[in-house]
């Protein structure tokens, strides 16, 4: 596939997209949330896996949300610099589609790779299926936190931010470098299979419609079907 940029619209966007300030300005904040965040959930939680995995589904997308908000507000406030912008109705259908393709691909490479393994000790989301199983109240905020809130806080965060300023080094940097940071961001564990899936993806879908949309909706399909089959088969 080859990559390319659509033309910029007539705000002129394109010249007011995010830089390393705002990179930064993220990365700060982030960072700050991840220190601060677990062990805030830990202490209020009692670590009871059930309300642990709802706390630490919502957590994942206010991180993203401040991350977010840090780098808007500091210095060039508004929504369309960060790709926040709408897309037409044919883009709604292949993210679907593309979200679809996520939750399989990621699906296929996980089992291969726990069959490789003969174990799931390295899959930190414990606490995510135990709070889904927990009765269908628990499972309605387990999907509101992690099918919505997560895709919108971490891809505004990552695809807003991250992917859309490194796009002026070129779209193979903005992929290829936003979906190694996302990927790490969520640890060396299991969780980076699908990080890296879904990063590709939604870094490819970022470049090619100067939008965060695509890439939120991919997300939530990928997390909201699998915590659904999660359910279902566990």
């Amino acid at each position: 596939m080859i990559l390319h940029a659509t033309p910029t619209d007539l705000t002129g966007a394109e010249n007011q997209r995010p830089g390393w300030p705002e990179i930064l300005a993220a990365a700060g904040a982030y960072f700050l949330s991840y220190i601060i965040g677990p062990p805030i959930v830990s202490a209020l939680t009692h670590d009871e896996s059930v309300a642990s995995g709802l706390a630490l589904a919502a957590l994942s997308g206010i991180m993203g949300l401040l991350a977010f908000f840090a780098a808007f507000t500091i210095r060039i406030r508004t929504w369309s610099a960060f790709s926040v912008r709408a897309i037409p109705t044919r883009w709604i259908f292949f993210s679907l589609g593309f979200g679809l393709l996520a939750f399989l691909l990621t699906r296929v490479v996980a089992t291969i790779f726990v069959a490789i393994i003969g174990s799931t000790d390295g899959d930190p989301q414990g606490d995510y299926h135990a709070a889904a199983n927990a009765g269908p109240l628990a499972l309605t905020l387990q999907l509101l936190f992690i099918a919505v809130l997560t895709p919108l806080g971490e891809e505004f965060a990552f695809r807003g931010v991250l992917s859309t300023a490194f796009t002026r080094y070129g779209a193979w940097v903005s992929v290829i470098g936003s979906t190694v940071i996302f990927a790490l961001a969520h640890g060396i564990n299991l969780a980076l299979i699908p990080a890296i899936v879904v990063g590709a993806i939604n870094g490819i879908l970022l470049v090619r419609t100067k939008s965060v949309w695509p890439g939120v909706i991919v997300h939530a399909v990928n997390n909201g079907l699998g915590t659904i089959v999660g359910v279902l088969f566990s």
